[in-house]
């Protein structure tokens, strides 16, 4: 017949030690990295301390779900946006934010942060208007605005196509897809008649886009990289 162990008997004690010993491991192993994530979104929480001056040419990859793609940034084209964008790059700003407004043959947007806590801390760090020095075509990236002049905060898009009357509005370029074009193309769309609502992900982050648009592609991670071979700043037609 069958006997089960005693709770208290030495071998059933041993597997019990040996489990708590391997959960404080766990657990102090684990901790670092919380550490790290609760000082990172401490830190984004306060966009006064993102004044860094960028270079003069740097590149930002974007790896996403689709892939990969480089943004090249000349900062004598619009120095505050360049400058803005730096920083966010450089700190993670962008990483698991979403691409929530695709219109095929116009832009690519994005630039709310998953956490909404975070976002609300950028929603009134307005920058101001940068001279309109490049032209909004295929591969050129801008910030958006609110509708009004020294609006800009965080959210960037691509130009999919000729967009050159947004130059007239004070969208000014600040940099340009060098590689990786192909993946921006291939980014998700979702139908009209189902786009996501802005005002949600302000309030509701990521979860709400997770739970009600899955589809939508994402920035894996974001990096600053070395413009090894960076190309001569492109200059506004005449």
């Amino acid at each position: 017949m069958y006997t089960p162990k005693r709770a208290n008997s030495p071998a059933v004690r041993s597997r019990g030690v040996g489990a708590g010993v391997a959960l404080v491991l766990t657990l102090v192993l684990a901790l670092p990295a919380a550490i790290g994530v609760s000082a990172q979104t401490n830190k984004l929480m306060d966009p006064s301390r993102f004044t860094e001056t960028a270079p003069d040419v740097f590149r930002a990859r974007f790896d996403t779900s689709k892939g990969t793609f480089v943004i090249e940034v000349h900062r004598e084209w619009a120095p505050i946006g360049a400058d803005r964008f730096y920083n966010l790059v450089k700190n993670g700003f962008y990483d698991g934010t979403r691409f929530f407004r695709v219109r095929p043959g116009f832009m690519a947007q994005f630039g709310l942060n998953g956490n909404p806590e975070i976002q609300s801390a950028w929603q009134r760090a307005f920058l101001r208007n940068d001279p309109v020095t490049q032209t909004n075509v295929r591969g050129f990236v801008t910030f958006t605005t609110e509708g009004r002049p020294q609006s800009r905060f965080t959210q960037i898009f691509v130009n999919y196509g000729d967009n050159t009357r947004l130059d007239a509005d004070g969208f000014a370029p600040f940099g340009q897809v060098v590689t990786g074009m192909d993946v921006v193309d291939k980014l998700f769309s979702p139908p009209d008649s189902a786009q996501p609502d802005q005002r949600r992900i302000l309030r509701e982050g990521n979860e709400y886009l997770q739970k009600e648009f899955p589809q939508l592609d994402l920035v894996k991670k974001a990096s600053i990289v070395p413009a090894t071979s960076a190309a001569p700043a492109r200059r506004r037609p005449s």
